[in-house]
């Protein structure tokens, strides 16, 4: 019916000119003393045959409007078919939309190019990075001292932020990079955990670590880097006291802080690119890419991640390990 009057409001031009005839032929019947009938008649056989007219043309009108609601679903690649020309108005506008249909898949072309040369380059560059980081790793392997060992935890640094370059990039990529297996949960935690040792010990945090004895489906690579910067927040954030690793009922991986937690108004947002909050302004190393990536990457795992926190008492992060995605395929 919202069609229709729609219709009706489009045509009323053609509506009005039709009824300023028939009270033009009134007002000239009614001048010359003609019989009233003369009028009524034929406006009503008028009326009729306008009436089916309409009524044929509305039909048409209705059947393009719903292909045309479907061709909106699709995007401006896929839009071959558009109803048919009837009139030179519905040339011009076909004409238009193969035009802007051109133009967005050229636009298309152009950006994609763009964007794999930056992936292709930052790729690259990422791979010749780890050559000298490595071969700073051995030679800081041969020494133990205080200055080697922050050297070695700076570096373990440098290397996080690397990865987080390829994630960045490998996330937005058409090629799939995810091979998924049933890993035990316990395996991952602790390898996890271990490349954070030094710290743990230079600064004396404890680690309240219970196994989990749990196995989940997963990608092992990718759910390690959620682990590690989820425990790498937790030590950037925690002067003294805790973490603690723990499953909670029914399936909830649960790693907790005692650190300076996370305000109110800021939890919302914590996972948004680049969102670093209060705790960003304070600490000037904060990205905001850390937590954006981890959401993004747990959606692909088919994982929940959640965060609750208070400030001053510490910040608790969830995984939701029960992946119902996974278990329906």
């Amino acid at each position: 019916m919202k069609l229709f009057w729609k219709y009706i409001l489009g045509h009323r031009k053609i509506i009005a000119a039709f009824l300023l005839f028939i009270i033009a032929f009134a007002a000239s019947f009614y001048l010359y003393h003609l019989p009233f009938e003369a009028v009524i008649y034929p406006t009503l056989i008028c009326a009729v045959i306008a009436a089916v007219f309409i009524a044929v043309d509305f039909i048409g009108v209705r059947r393009d409007h719903r292909m045309l609601s479907e061709i909106k679903k699709l995007s401006a690649a896929m839009i071959d078919i558009l109803p048919e020309v009837k009139n030179v108005s519905d040339e011009d506008y076909q004409a238009v939309i193969r035009a802007l249909q051109n133009e967005i898949n050229e636009l298309n072309a152009h950006f994609s190019a763009k964007y794999n040369d930056m992936t292709e380059y930052y790729t690259v560059w990422v791979h010749q990075i780890k050559t000298p980081i490595t071969s700073m790793r051995l030679s800081l392997e041969n020494e133990d001292t205080a200055l080697s060992r922050k050297l070695s935890y700076d570096l373990f640094q440098i290397e996080q932020y690397v990865e987080m370059v390829l994630a960045f990039l490998r996330l937005n990529s058409d090629a799939s990079d995810y091979v998924f297996k049933e890993y035990p949960l316990d395996d991952m935690i602790e390898q996890s955990v271990s490349k954070f040792a030094s710290e743990f010990i230079a600064r004396k945090i404890e680690l309240d670590y219970i196994p989990a004895r749990t196995n989940i489906i997963t990608d092992d690579k990718w759910m390690m880097f959620v682990m590690e910067q989820i425990l790498s927040n937790a030590l950037k954030y925690t002067k003294s006291g805790r973490i603690k690793i723990y499953l909670q009922e029914p399936e909830t991986l649960c790693i907790e802080d005692t650190g300076i937690g996370i305000s109110a108004s800021d939890l919302p947002r914590v996972f948004e690119k680049g969102y670093t909050g209060c705790n960003g302004r304070r600490d000037k190393r904060a990205s905001g890419i850390g937590l954006y990536l981890c959401k993004r990457i747990c959606d692909k795992l088919g994982i929940g991640i959640s965060i609750s926190s208070e400030p001053d008492k510490g910040t608790k992060v969830m995984l939701d390990l029960e992946q119902y995605d996974l278990k329906k395929q």
